[in-house]
């Protein structure tokens, strides 16, 4: 039956997100209200390892709804974004077309984007639980290279691999640090709208740093920064207490565990 499942995740897995997006654009998790008034969903990790962003061209994988697409815009890039999800790509248009902030946005797999983009890139980005839903990394760095200029950047900040041991529903490991078996869940909500009863499933992989190390290695990308940080910006996980303002740590645990990790790689 896993295996089943794990053949089909990407139906599994769009069914789940395309049901996300209205619960998601009214909750308070993302605010979509503060968007709109300032403009920036980012966060200041992802701010400071990117920098000034004014002039370049950036390819967003995984975008969800556009927030953060338009955030980049915002701040002066050529933002062009993808998702899966043909609901979430609807969204954020229409946010774009709410805010006047231009960026161009594609449905598609990022497996598949080959087949829609042969624009290269200055940067590539991605955030924030994006590859536990891809269970092959290589062809996701092969996607990432060619859509890279030389000499170009990509960066990805992330829920740190020991954060994703932990189980929804309490603090405690869970799951395997190695991609050994695709993770079938049933999941009722989201980490955004927990009030939702309905239930569906999931499939993810959580991927070690090797895994990814050696993905992106093998691709031509060569890492040149990595940080580790012990708290997350967001209140999405079990058992989380403000430490400090947004900066949320597993109560009990607070600065023991990695919850998030910022990595920059540049194509050769």
């Amino acid at each position: 039956m896993t295996k089943d499942i794990s053949n089909n995740y990407l139906d599994f897995n769009q069914q789940f997100w395309d049901n996300a997006v209205a619960p998601h654009v009214e909750s308070d998790f993302y605010d979509v209200p503060r968007f709109l008034e300032t403009k920036n969903s980012l966060n200041q990790v992802e701010m400071d390892q990117l920098g000034d962003v004014a002039g370049k061209t950036l390819l967003h994988l995984q975008c969800h709804f556009g927030m953060d697409s338009l955030s980049w815009a915002h701040k002066g890039a050529a933002v062009t974004a993808v998702d899966f999800s043909e609901v979430a790509i609807k969204q954020a248009n229409e946010l774009s077309l709410q805010t006047g902030i231009a960026a161009d946005f594609i449905h598609s797999d990022i497996y598949a984007l080959p087949k829609h983009l042969d624009q290269q890139f200055d940067v590539v980005f991605t955030s924030y639980g994006t590859i536990i839903w891809l269970p092959d990394l290589d062809r996701w760095a092969k996607v990432i290279a060619d859509r890279l200029k030389p000499g170009g950047e990509f960066h990805i900040v992330d829920f740190h691999p020991v954060q994703q041991m932990l189980g929804e529903k309490e603090a405690k490991f869970q799951y395997p640090y190695f991609n050994t078996e695709p993770i079938v869940e049933d999941e009722e909500g989201s980490y955004a709208n927990e009030g939702e009863k309905k239930t569906r499933t999931i499939v993810s992989w959580n991927h070690s740093f090797s895994e990814t190390f050696d993905a992106l290695w093998a691709n031509g990308l060569e890492i040149v920064q990595f940080d580790e940080f012990d708290y997350s910006p967001y209140n999405c996980f079990a058992n989380l207490v403000e430490s400090a303002p947004g900066k949320w740590q597993v109560k009990g645990l607070q600065g023991m565990l990695p919850m998030v990790y910022g990595l920059k790689a540049i194509k050769l």
